[in-house]
């Protein structure tokens, strides 16, 4: 009888536990990921769609997540297309930046996730881009409620680190006006499908 009462006993803790933890999957459609690319003295911007994506949630606060990037997907929103938008995103697919024909998918995994206050995290994370993978650090606002998040955050990092050095001075000297900063900026709107 004492045995049936502590399996029992058992079973509850591990069932409460199991539901205090789960993946939230993201609404792709309601989601954005916006990109900033600079020059010195210019910049263009764009997205990038997330083909999926799910947060960890435990006990009301975010633990981890991943998500799968769709490369194949970029645009240009600040050019029209026939005025070098299009000539643009082609050089972006191109192997000397993304790569997209052998690399169409980066991946972001956060591996740590502190808590700083009530909804703002630090976020330690593994970017991987055209099959590199470099960790990275960033911060993040998560409001939870249930099974359901918003998420925002800007994310930035050194293109180099991922083989990206098309016209990078860290690479290439006497670039003038052609120089392209190193350092990415990724906006991210982050919406749950609950």
């Amino acid at each position: 009888m004492t045995k049936n009462i502590l399996f029992s006993l058992v079973l509850s803790l591990f069932s409460i536990v199991s539901f205090s933890q789960e993946m939230v999957e993201v609404n792709t459609d309601a989601s954005r990921l916006m990109w900033t690319g600079s020059k010195l003295t210019s910049s263009h911007q764009g997205e990038i769609n997330l083909k999926s994506g799910a947060l960890e949630i435990k006990d009301g606060k975010l633990v981890g997540g991943t998500f799968v990037i769709d490369m194949t997907s970029i645009t240009c929103t600040d050019l029209k297309p026939q005025e070098g938008g299009d000539k643009l995103v082609k050089h972006l697919k191109a192997e000397d930046f993304f790569g997209v024909d052998k690399h169409p998918e980066s991946h972001l995994k956060i591996t740590k996730a502190v808590s700083v206050n009530k909804e703002d995290y630090k976020i330690i994370a593994d970017l991987t881009i055209k099959e590199i993978t470099h960790s990275i650090a960033f911060s993040a606002n998560v409001r939870i409620d249930n099974d359901a998040f918003l998420a925002t955050s800007i994310i930035k990092f050194d293109r180099t680190k991922w083989d990206i050095k098309y016209n990078s001075k860290s690479f290439f000297e006497d670039l003038g006006d052609y120089m392209i900063l190193d350092e990415i900026e990724l906006k991210l709107f982050l919406l749950s499908e609950k």
